[in-house]
């Protein structure tokens, strides 16, 4: 007779240790950073990675399951449990795996393909805050069958077990033609990202960030200094490069801590129970690239200023005065090596990106965008905020939820925007027409936005918090416009004889 393991309760942790050995289950320690991330799941929002494929023609379940078994299960991460204790929590080995449980056969209430879309919606809604059974390893898929003469596929899965970039490389080695991830030698942990901004930046901020921050410069040199172990000799030029270091962490720091609260909208608040998913169809990837080339901006400017655009609008529709109004949306940025690509867990930072709702003039909206994007180009902040997840990872619980606590009231949105394949994949012999992803929001956060290139097309999609914004279309209704409205300004601009 096998025993099943349950998550056990941290006076139980030595009861799960016996259990584990005696099955011979692996175990690993859990990274205290994916520790964050397991135990920041609340009422109003869980920490899963929710993402849709749309597919034609349809899938069949036993091919979809074969495929999950077959790729999945070389993720050592997908065949384990999340086993919390009293100083963070462990990877077990699910003795009883069984991809069944992570492959659900659903079908939606008979309707037109027009209604369709908004059903899959409601579904995918709810979804985003049924969680994850933390007696099996933390992820799951939604088989939809008959959507709009083909499939749809849903991810659920726990910002724990990875991030997005590592989740990219998972999603693709599932595709026709994709392989399983090549096997490598663990790195050594001295060379982790975590332990990099623990030793290099935590310690010397927890005991003398105070100080640092009263001092010049130089000043802040010293107090770097006095961390290192003995006499450090440098050059002049090592000396500046040092201070210079430190000079922007400090500043970065300040910015993060002396960051003002987000603008009153209707979209700031305490979130409910509920959740709201819309998108839009994809716009011309080419069309996006021209208008970027026209106003002398990236891709990522055009779409950003876009997404303002769309939410102003939509806060204007419903009655409020957004004029010189701005509000923060976090973006993930990525600190994982090109070769760790296919290593699971948890490598990126969030950086506070602005977006200027409050600015009606599209063009003069895109060139604040762009500037606000060059402001955060060299800046520490996503090292900084990896580093306080690592500190929050050490906390209990109440500790962490107070600490984090604090980014909700200087942020809107959570926002993600990714460039995909430039051709379209295929899974199982069938084509993935359509692809959405949203990252959790955390805290009070009450809005999710997705920005993903892919096939030749730009796709927008929301989620939203029922009580803070109870129908997301309105603000994807206004994202095509806000496009046009943009392109329509841009071709009127005088550009000269060439």
């Amino acid at each position: 007779m096998v025993t099943r393991l349950h998550p056990v309760h941290p006076s139980r942790r030595p009861v799960a240790d016996a259990v584990a050995a005696t099955l011979g289950l692996s175990r690993e320690r859990m990274s205290k950073v994916d520790t964050a991330w397991l135990r920041m799941d609340s009422p109003h929002n869980l920490m899963m990675i929710v993402g849709v494929w749309v597919i034609k023609p349809g899938l069949r379940y036993a091919d979809v399951a074969a495929r999950l078994e077959q790729r999945m299960t070389k993720y050592p991460r997908f065949t384990q449990c999340a086993v919390e204790d009293a100083t963070g929590a462990t990877w077990v080995q699910d003795a009883h795996f069984d991809i069944a449980h992570h492959l659900v056969l659903e079908k939606l209430p008979k309707a037109s393909r027009a209604a369709q879309q908004r059903a899959l919606q409601d579904r995918l809604a709810e979804l985003c805050m049924l969680p994850l059974d933390r007696q099996h390893p933390l992820w799951q898929f939604h088989l939809v069958e008959n959507y709009k003469g083909g499939s749809a596929l849903i991810v659920r899965i726990h910002h724990c077990i990875a991030d997005g970039i590592a989740l990219i490389a998972v999603t693709q080695s599932l595709m026709d033609g994709g392989s399983p991830p090549p096997l490598r030698p663990r790195p050594e942990r001295p060379h982790s990202v975590e332990d990099w901004v623990t030793q290099a930046l935590l310690r010397p901020l927890t005991h003398f960030a105070v100080k640092a921050l009263e001092m010049a410069g130089e000043g802040a040199a010293k107090s770097l200094h006095l961390l290192q172990d003995g006499p450090v000799e440098k050059g002049i030029a090592g000396s500046v490069d040092v201070a210079k270091t430190v000079y922007q962490v400090v500043s970065d720091l300040a910015a993060l801590a002396l960051m003002p609260d987000d603008s009153a909208t209707g979209l700031k608040g305490l979130p409910g129970l509920q959740k709201r998913v819309a998108w839009c169809r994809p716009l011309p990837l080419v069309e996006v690239k021209a208008v970027g080339r026209a106003l002398n901006c990236s891709i990522n400017d055009v779409l950003l200023s876009c997404v303002a655009g769309a939410i102003g609008a939509y806060l204007r529709a419903e009655g409020e005065c957004v004029k010189g109004k701005v509000i923060r949306a976090m973006v993930p940025v990525n600190l994982r090596p090109p070769e760790q690509v296919y290593t699971l867990g948890n490598q990126f930072g969030l950086a506070p990106m602005v977006l200027p709702i409050g600015l009606d003039n599209p063009v003069e909206r895109v060139y604040a965008v762009r500037q606000g994007m060059a402001e955060l180009k060299g800046s520490m902040q996503p090292l900084l905020t990896f580093g306080l997840l690592a500190v929050a990872g050490l906390l209990v619980k109440p500790a962490q939820d107070a600490m984090l606590s604090l980014f909700s009231k200087k942020t809107t949105a959570v926002m993600t925007n990714v460039p995909g394949p430039a051709t379209k994949l295929k899974l199982c012999g069938s084509t993935i027409e359509e692809t959405l992803f949203w990252v959790p929001q955390s805290g009070t956060v009450g809005l999710g936005v997705s920005i993903l290139s892919y096939g030749g097309g730009v796709q927008f999609g929301v989620v939203s918090d029922s009580t803070l914004c109870p129908d997301p279309q309105k603000i994807i209704d206004q994202f095509e416009p806000e496009f046009a409205r943009l392109s329509l300004v841009t071709l009127m601009l005088p550009w000269g004889d060439e």
